[in-house]
């Protein structure tokens, strides 16, 4: 039994399209396309740090790179990146208000590690595919199968390839990310 389920991400909800026997987690929208190197601050700049409000921070996640970013975003929309996506510091403040602004999934040529992992603990998907950071262009329709890392570019009509998210890691991001998966696993803590 198929059918489309709302995903829990911080403080918004995108629409994956779960395929319960082939357990598949498509995600499609518009690609917002960056250079390599785009670090913390430019995905929120320090001064609005001051704030935990994710729908504050949403407002002005990447306002120094595309001043537009805010207000064009769709939710479900897609971020695409070269090299080093996420360097800098190791707030959670930059995948937050990327998530919060409604975006998706991030594919990039590489993420900085602490950024890749702050994603995923937050629900929000990341991808690595050096070719799809490569090919994909801004404003491109792209179709993301994030079982099995299939990367398709609907616009250009081609396909390239991701390291699929592992299953449990699915999990964690269906669950809406790494605390209300643990809490839904029975871990008992301060809410």
């Amino acid at each position: 039994m198929a059918g489309t389920v709302a995903c829990p991400i911080a403080c918004s909800l995108y629409r994956v399209r779960v395929g319960v026997k082939d357990k598949t987690m498509t995600l499609e929208g518009r690609i917002w396309k960056f250079g390599s190197d785009v670090d913390t601050d430019a995905i929120i700049p320090a001064r609005y740090l001051n704030q935990s409000d994710p729908k504050e921070l949403a407002k002005h996640a990447m306002e120094d790179e595309r001043p537009e970013f805010y207000r064009e975003v769709k939710e479900g929309d897609l971020l695409l990146a070269g090299k080093n996506f996420g360097c800098g510091s190791s707030r959670e403040h930059a995948p937050i208000a990327l998530k919060a602004a409604g975006i998706s999934c991030i594919i990039a040529k590489s993420f900085a590690r602490i950024f890749y992992r702050n994603s995923l603990n937050l629900g929000l998907p990341v991808l690595e595919s050096p070719e799809a950071s490569e090919a994909i262009q801004d404003g491109d329709q792209v179709r993301i199968d994030l079982a099995t890392g299939e990367v398709f570019d609907l616009t250009q009509n081609r396909k390239f390839s991701a390291k699929p998210i592992p299953d449990f890691m699915q999990e964690l991001l269906n669950d809406g990310g790494l605390i209300p998966h643990l809490r839904k696993k029975g871990l008992k803590g301060k809410k």
